[in-house]
């Protein structure tokens, strides 16, 4: 709770965001206390993990004056918006599942994400008691190639093989709907959980604060923030050297192709194609990586006024 005083002399506290409920935001100090505030503007601009100077406005209650400068911010994006994840993440972690069939497409898309704003991603594998999962995750055993983490756990009976990987970190966790995110979730921090969708209730958003970030601590040292499940990740933001560029496997033959605008298409001479063929990176990544560039060429000549600002 704020005082009196320091609502009567204008106090300026710095926090940091915990939650992102849209139009307001959860915003925690250094002595724990939590206060919901506003940001004033037309553009929200705060995001969950954001470090902000808030003037204190009534009991509990506080303005967002301005949000610190960022070591890293992961949003998604299409033709229309974009939507703000998290910032100041130290990892990713993308849950996957057998069932429902993991999408290597949304794999994808998220992996070239995080690469684009340099997080490290980490891959976990829910529902290990499920008899799908040793093929699914004999599946995965490219990406551990490329070299990526690959982990086996199960939200429903043991989240230990995670744990290791979370120490120290705060990481975000992103997943599509169906793969167990929210009991993985409530595995890690059960109360935590509780009493956050509770202030949600309070701040009158009801069901609907599900579909914003949430920072939860395990403890001093270890948090994670939980996104909303969604089916896609958006990458419209990102020109095509940045998607080639995050491919990591592609990184090695970058700037040795015949032509030096080659887009890895079709091109003659093309030695990232050439590493296709030599086994050096899989068919599967290099048609995701045209499909998409020819996607994401076709989605920029409907919307060429398009710009994040």
């Amino acid at each position: 709770m704020t005082t009196r005083r320091e609502r009567e002399q204008q106090v300026v506290v710095e926090g940091r965001v915990v939650a992102d409920f849209g139009r307001e935001f959860l915003v925690e100090f250094p002595d724990k206390r939590q206060v919901v505030c506003t940001r004033k503007g037309r553009k929200q601009d705060a995001a969950c993990g954001d470090f902000v100077e808030v003037k204190l406005t009534g009991a509990a209650q506080g303005s967002i004056l301005r949000v610190g400068t960022r070591r890293n911010l992961l949003f998604r994006s299409d033709e229309w918006r974009e939507k703000t994840l998290a910032a100041n993440v130290d990892q990713v972690v993308i849950l996957l599942a057998p069932k429902p069939p993991i999408s290597e497409a949304f794999l994808n898309l998220s992996l070239v994400a995080c690469e684009a704003a340099r997080i490290p991603a980490v891959i976990a594998l829910n529902k290990s008691d499920l008899p799908e999962h040793a093929a699914s995750l004999v599946a995965l055993a490219p990406y551990i190639r490329i070299g990526y983490t690959v982990i086996s756990m199960s939200a429903k009976s043991d989240v230990s093989p995670l744990l290791p990987h979370l120490e120290g970190k705060l990481s975000l966790l992103v997943g599509q709907s169906g793969m167990g995110k929210s009991k993985t979730v409530n595995a890690l921090v059960m109360n935590e959980v509780a009493r956050v969708g509770e202030l949600s209730a309070n701040l009158g958003s009801g069901t609907q604060t599900t579909t914003y970030s949430r920072l939860y601590r395990l403890d001093r040292d270890t948090a994670i923030i939980d996104t909303p499940g969604f089916q896609s990740f958006g990458l419209f933001h990102l020109v095509e050297d940045q998607i080639g560029e995050a491919m990591p496997e592609f990184r090695p033959f970058l700037g040795t192709c015949k032509f030096n605008d080659c887009a890895h298409l079709n091109e003659p001479g093309c030695a990232v194609i050439g590493a296709a063929s030599a086994g050096k990176i899989t068919a599967k990544r290099l048609s995701f990586y045209q499909v998409l560039i020819e996607q994401h060429r076709e989605l920029h000549e409907q919307h060429p006024d398009w710009s994040r600002d």
